[in-house]
């Protein structure tokens, strides 16, 4: 690799990383036009392992706007995120896979929430898998976003 295929390749990598986290910021704030903008226009999501729907991303977020209201206070926290770059002969392409892990404390809506107390009593966990492509005007966005649930927490 040269020095300007190497340089690209890390700025493909922060640009990568900038959407993953704009999801997770997005999320959390109930941002749904930050959301949905963060998606190509064919862009899906699959929460079907978390017990929600899978489509697209607009209808996607429409659901998200619902249900996020039980949790008024959510804090994603995505680790140990592997980017894996389509590699065409030593040159970067326009296609990226990231896997991540997931942590998402969450504090239930209910008839006790006032809004003072916000230590979460609801947690869920498990992976990501982000599919993106480069766009020609908005940069890198999302094809596709996969959440693979591997456990949930609630308490009293």
């Amino acid at each position: 690799m040269t020095q300007r295929v190497d340089l690209a390749t890390v700025m493909d990598r922060l640009a990568i990383d900038e959407v993953v986290t704009g999801y997770a910021v997005a999320v959390d704030d109930g941002d749904w036009a930050a959301y949905r903008a963060l998606f190509t226009p064919a862009g899906r999501a699959d929460y079907g392992s978390a017990g929600g729907i899978e489509g697209p991303a607009a209808e996607v977020a429409d659901w998200l706007a619902e249900t996020m209201k039980l949790f008024p206070v959510r804090q994603h926290l995505i680790v140990n995120r592997l980017i894996r770059l389509e590699d065409l002969g030593g040159s970067p392409g326009d296609r990226a896979e990231v896997r991540a892990d997931f942590l998402n404390p969450m504090r239930l809506a209910g008839e006790e929430f006032d809004g003072t107390v916000t230590a979460p009593n609801f947690v869920a966990a498990g992976r990501y898998t982000f599919g993106l492509a480069r766009t020609a005007r908005a940069g890198w966005r999302l094809t596709r976003v996969i959440v693979h649930e591997k456990w949930r927490h609630m308490s009293a």
